[in-house]
C-alpha cells in the first residue's frame, strides 16, 4: 500500500488514494448533515494516520487517532441529538467564540513545545498550530457549530501549503478541495443556523 504510482501527473501511494477518496466523501456527507460521514471520516483518519507518520508529520498521525475517537464521538452526537430532539446547526455566542479561540491557542503553544522536544518533524509550529486547529474544528463539527467551517477553510488553506512542502502533492489537492467544500459547507449550514450557546 506505500508503493508508489502515479496518478493525474502526481507521486503518490494507494494508500493515500484511498484516504483521499474517504476523506472527499466525508465532507460531501458531513454538508448534507448525513451521519455516515463520521464512518467515512474514521477510516479515512485510520489510512491517513498512515501516510502521515511515514512523511514525518507526527501531529497530523497522532492528530488521526484523535479523530478516530472524536469521529466515534460525533457520530453519537448527530445519532443521539439534543435529548429528545436532533441535534440542530447553531452559531457560537460570543464566550463559546473566546473559549475557541483560547483552546486554540494552548493547544498550538503546547503540541508545537511537545513536537519539538520528542519528535524529529521539521516543521513543529506548523503541525502544532493545524493540529489544535483540526482539533478545534472537530469538535465544533460533532456540536454542529456553524462556525467550524471558518476553522476548516483556515486550516485547510494553510495545510495546502505543508503538504505541498512535504511532497504530499495528492492530498495538497484534497485541501484545495476541502477549502472550496468548507466555503459550501459554511453557506449551507448558515442558511439553516440559529443562534445557540456554546
Amino acid at each position: 500500500m506505500n508503493d508508489t504510482l502515479s496518478f493525474a501527473g502526481f507521486s503518490t501511494t494507494p494508500l493515500e488514494l484511498i484516504s483521499f477518496a474517504l476523506a472527499v466523501a466525508m465532507v460531501l456527507m458531513n454538508i448534507r448533515q448525513n451521519h455516515w460521514g463520521w464512518l467515512l471520516g474514521i477510516v479515512s483518519s485510520a489510512t491517513y494516520g498512515i501516510v502521515f507518520f511515514n512523511a514525518r508529520l507526527y501531529g497530523d498521525a497522532s492528530l488521526q487517532l484523535v479523530f478516530i475517537a472524536s469521529g466515534i464521538w460525533g457520530w453519537y452526537q448527530w445519532l443521539r441529538g439534543a435529548g429528545e430532539s436532533k441535534l440542530a446547526v447553531t452559531r457560537l455566542n460570543n464566550a463559546g467564540w473566546l473559549w475557541s479561540g483560547a483552546g486554540w491557542g494552548i493547544g498550538f503553544v503546547l503540541l508545537a513545545l511537545f513536537l519539538r522536544a520528542y519528535t524529529n518533524t521539521d516543521v513543529p509550529n506548523a503541525d502544532g498550530f493545524l493540529t489544535a486547529g483540526s482539533l478545534l474544528g472537530t469538535v465544533l463539527l460533532a456540536r454542529k457549530k456553524v462556525e467550524n467551517w471558518h476553522v476548516w477553510i483556515a486550516v485547510d488553506v494553510l495545510y495546502v501549503g505543508l503538504y505541498v512542502y512535504k511532497g504530499l502533492m495528492l492530498t495538497a489537492i484534497l485541501y484545495a478541495i476541502f477549502v472550496a467544500l468548507a466555503i459550501g459547507g459554511l453557506r449551507a449550514w448558515s442558511n439553516v443556523a440559529a443562534v445557540g450557546a456554546r
